[in-house]
């Protein structure tokens, strides 16, 4: 089991940022071979929602408020390290994230971009598809809203 806590980026120790943006660099650039500017400008708006399994960082997502990413509620840069993903950690950080949003914008609202090849992940957590897909840094993705 994952022991989640959900900290503002001020809240973040210069330990858990670099934790993070490594295992974003490390899934998304690197696993993923996807070139895009991760370091965007939107972390410091953001709720970061960590996961810890034995005091390392293993799974991690970011959560915006109505307004700051999309009009609704979301959730994005959802990632487990390989080696952790056999467990379901996904589910776990997914579930905290769901929560952090209820808890702290008070909504069970939430739309999320999704890699098109995760659709059904997302669609076991209570989401379903809008709209089709397109192209967000060259992978495939498609809206999806969770009521």
């Amino acid at each position: 089991m994952l022991e989640i806590e959900v900290k503002t980026f001020e809240e973040l120790t210069k330990l858990e940022l670099y934790s993070l943006l490594q295992l974003r660099s490390e899934v998304f650039v690197v696993e993923q071979d996807c070139v895009y500017q991760d370091i965007d400008g939107k972390d410091q708006k953001a709720l970061h929602v960590l996961g810890f399994k034995e005091e390392k960082l293993v799974a991690y997502t970011r959560i915006f408020k109505p307004g700051d990413y999309f009009k609704e509620p979301s959730i994005g840069r959802v990632v487990v390290i390989k080696s952790e993903r056999a467990y379901k950690y996904g589910y776990n950080i997914m579930e905290a994230s769901i929560k952090a949003i209820s808890e702290h914008f008070n909504t069970s609202l939430i739309k999320i971009s999704a890699q098109v090849y995760l659709t059904k992940f997302y669609t076991n957590l209570g989401f379903k598809a809008i709209g089709g897909e397109y192209l967000e840094d060259d992978i495939p993705h498609i809206a999806m809203i969770k009521e």
